[in-house]
């Protein structure tokens, strides 16, 4: 029998795939709805160690509420007051909605059934990709473009990675990027006393609704900003509350960035990695379920509201025809 599976499971309706190392003792449940993972079990004393801070059940799947694992597609955080302009027009993405509730984010993709395009196992890895082609004009208010996306999650010995690839299939050029929104429990222990590391030298600055600043005014070293925030070196999170945006984030000799997240008193500790882009770290402060009981760690090709952003507007646009490709994933570190 190979070393790697895939296999089906479910959570109440919802099907689920579950990629399997046997002999690493690890297990990945990953549900068809918003492919979102539900669990990431790994071998710990007594047991298995869920470390992903995910929907419990099919009532919280379903309405995706928290956006807990939320592929988000074509864009991820915030659209500040849902409008955006793109190539000289504008676009409004709440059509009718005033005041409050008009707020926007974390993309179309999150309540969609996806299709399994492709599943195999062996010796080295487990992989499956889910795949859909629901943006579509007309599908969403504000969005009149045509994009085929998948992404596929591949479990090694290593851990667990995600490239995804988004195809403009219209007529037109489209606005689009992509970030992933994972939430890590590594222990029932504070995340006070938990370590972060985050190579970047940069800060994204935002205003209280955190929607960055107004041009060249978002970019702030680390070194300008609160030293709460610098975490360029590895240290206890203690009272911080993030909500941060990181950039200019440092590579290693294989060109990754990895951002650690560690437990000091149980010894768990993983790398989220990226090649480019930003890193958003949350301590969930403000989750409805467990506040404060996981921390969230958004590798994302892009900052929050970047629709409305003439620095981004190159990363953004994908002609018609041509095919962009993100990766990022999770590392399991012994």
């Amino acid at each position: 029998m190979s070393r790697f599976t895939v296999t089906r499971s479910s959570m109440g309706t919802q099907e689920v795939l579950v990629l399997r190392d046997s002999q690493a003792q690890r297990e990945v449940h990953i549900a068809r709805r918003g492919a979102t993972v539900l669990s990431i079990g790994l071998p710990a004393s007594g047991g298995t160690l869920n470390i992903a801070d995910a929907f419990l059940n099919e009532q919280e799947l379903v309405p995706h509420k928290g956006s807990r694992f939320a592929v988000m597609t074509p864009f991820a955080n915030r659209i500040n007051d849902a409008r955006y302009t793109f190539e000289g027009k504008s676009y409004d993405m709440q059509p009718g909605v005033t005041g409050a509730d008009r707020a926007i984010r974390h993309g179309f993709v999150r309540g969609v059934m996806f299709d399994v395009a492709h599943e195999a196992s062996g010796d080295d890895q487990a992989v499956v990709t889910f795949a859909t082609q629901a943006i579509r004009p007309q599908a969403y208010p504000g969005y009149p473009f045509a994009l085929d996306f998948n992404i596929t999650f591949t479990l090694d010995a290593k851990g667990l990675s995600i490239e995804t690839h988004t195809r403009n299939v219209g007529e037109h050029a489209a606005p689009v990027f992509f970030g992933w929104h994972p939430y890590f429990r590594l222990s029932e222990n504070s995340i006070d006393t938990w370590v972060l590391q985050v190579p970047a030298q940069t800060i994204i600055a935002t205003d209280p609704g955190f929607i960055p600043l107004p041009g060249r005014e978002a970019w702030k070293s680390i070194d300008e900003m609160d030293a709460s925030l610098d975490f360029r070196q590895p240290r206890s999170i203690g009272a911080t509350e993030l909500n941060t945006t990181y950039t200019d984030l440092q590579v290693d000799d294989d060109g990754k960035a990895r951002t650690y997240l560690s437990d000091p008193q149980t010894g768990t500790k993983i790398a989220v990695w990226q090649e480019r882009g930003v890193m958003l770290a949350f301590t969930s402060d403000t989750n409805e379920r467990d506040p404060r009981k996981s921390v969230a760690l958004e590798p994302m090709e892009c900052m929050a509201d970047a629709f409305n952003r003439e620095d981004c507007a190159a990363q953004l646009r994908l002609a018609p025809g041509e095919e962009r490709r993100f990766v990022c994933g999770v590392e399991f570190i012994a």
